[in-house]
C-alpha cells in the first residue's frame, strides 16, 4: 500500500470508526490513526506562512474542568492598533474526548491558521466538544464555536481583529455547527466556507442511533436552508469527487436548493478529491481550490 492510500485509509477511519464516541476516559491518548493524520499539512502554501507563530493556548471557555483553548495566528506585517478580518477554522467530529493531540495542534489546522494570517487575515483556530452524536455533544460543540466567536469579538483590538468582519470556515463534520449561521446570520459573520462537509444527517442515521429525528432536524445545514426566511450569507461550498455516495449526494441537494433559494454561493467540485483533500490530495486541483476560498474570503471583507 502506498503512502497516500495509507493516509487516505486513516482519513477515512478518522471520519468513520472513530465516530462512534462515548464515555470521557480520563487517560490522555492519541489513537494510532491520529498521530498519523495529525502530521498532515494542507497542499496548499503562500510565501513567509510557515514563519508565523500564534498566540497559543488562550482560554476562551471554561466548562466544568476543562478549559477550551484557541490559537490566534496574526499577520506579521500588520500595523500598530490594524485591524484584519478573521477566519475562524471549525473542525470536525465526533472525536474521542480524551485525546492527547488536540486538533488545533494538527498540521491542517496549524497550517490553514498560517495561510491565513500570510493572506491578511486574523486565523483561529481552536478546540471544541463535538464528542458524540446525540444533541447534548453537538449542542455543546455549537455552543463553544459560539463563545470562541464572542471571545474573539470581545479580544477584538488586542487580538487585532476587526470584530465585524468574520468568515467561518468548517471541514467535515464541523460544518454541522454553522447550521444556524445560515438561518440566522449574525451580521459580523461576513461568509461561510464548507469543506467536505456533511450537509445532511439522514444518510448518516441508519448506521448511528444517536441521530435522532431532532438532531437531524436541528443540525443538517440543508434543513436550516430550507427553513430560512432571512438573507444568507455568503457560501463557498468545495466538494470531494470521492466522497461517499450519500453526502455527496446531500451536498449536490444543498448546492441546487441554495441556487434556488438566491444565496450567493461559490462553488468548487474536486473530481478526485477525497474526504480531506486538502492534506489528502497532492495536486494542482486541490491548490486551487484553497487558493480560490482565501480569494472568495478576501472579496467578502472589502
Amino acid at each position: 500500500m502506498t503512502k497516500s492510500a495509507l493516509l487516505a485509509l486513516l482519513f477515512s477511519l478518522l471520519f468513520t470508526q472513530s465516530l462512534i464516541v462515548a464515555q470521557q476516559p480520563t487517560k490522555l491518548e492519541d489513537p494510532p490513526w491520529i498521530k498519523e493524520v495529525a502530521t498532515q499539512r494542507i497542499f496548499y502554501a503562500v510565501p513567509g506562512m510557515e514563519k508565523i507563530r500564534p498566540r497559543k493556548d488562550l482560554t476562551y471557555k471554561s466548562v466544568s474542568k476543562e478549559e477550551l483553548k484557541m490559537d490566534v495566528y496574526q499577520p506579521r506585517s500588520r500595523r500598530r492598533g490594524a485591524l484584519s478580518p478573521a477566519i475562524v477554522f471549525v473542525h470536525g467530529g465526533a472525536l474521542p474526548a480524551n485525546l492527547r493531540t488536540k486538533p488545533k495542534e494538527w498540521g491542517a489546522y496549524v497550517s490553514l491558521g498560517q495561510l491565513a494570517a500570510a493572506s491578511g487575515f486574523v486565523g483561529i483556530t481552536f478546540n471544541h466538544r463535538f464528542y458524540g452524536w446525540d444533541m447534548y455533544p453537538l449542542s455543546d460543540a455549537r455552543s463553544d464555536l459560539s463563545a470562541a466567536v464572542a471571545y474573539v469579538r470581545d479580544s477584538a483590538a488586542q487580538l487585532g481583529v476587526d470584530k465585524d468582519r468574520i468568515c467561518l470556515w468548517s471541514l467535515s463534520a464541523g460544518s454541522l455547527l454553522l447550521s444556524s449561521a445560515i438561518s440566522e446570520p449574525p451580521p459580523h459573520i461576513r461568509c461561510l466556507v464548507f469543506y467536505y462537509p456533511i450537509m445532511d444527517l439522514e444518510p448518516m442515521r441508519k448506521e448511528r442511533p444517536a441521530i435522532t429525528d431532532d438532531v437531524t432536524r436541528e443540525f443538517s445545514p440543508i434543513n436550516r436552508l430550507r427553513r430560512a426566511r432571512f438573507t444568507f450569507p455568503p457560501m463557498f461550498v468545495a466538494r470531494a469527487g470521492r466522497e461517499e455516495p450519500g453526502l455527496n449526494a446531500a451536498v449536490d441537494s444543498f448546492i441546487q436548493m441554495a441556487v434556488d433559494r438566491k444565496a450567493t454561493l461559490d462553488f468548487s467540485n474536486h473530481p478526485n478529491g477525497q474526504h480531506g483533500f486538502d492534506v489528502l490530495d497532492d495536486n494542482q486541483r486541490t491548490r486551487e481550490i484553497i487558493k480560490r476560498t482565501i480569494d472568495f474570503i478576501k472579496m467578502r471583507n472589502d
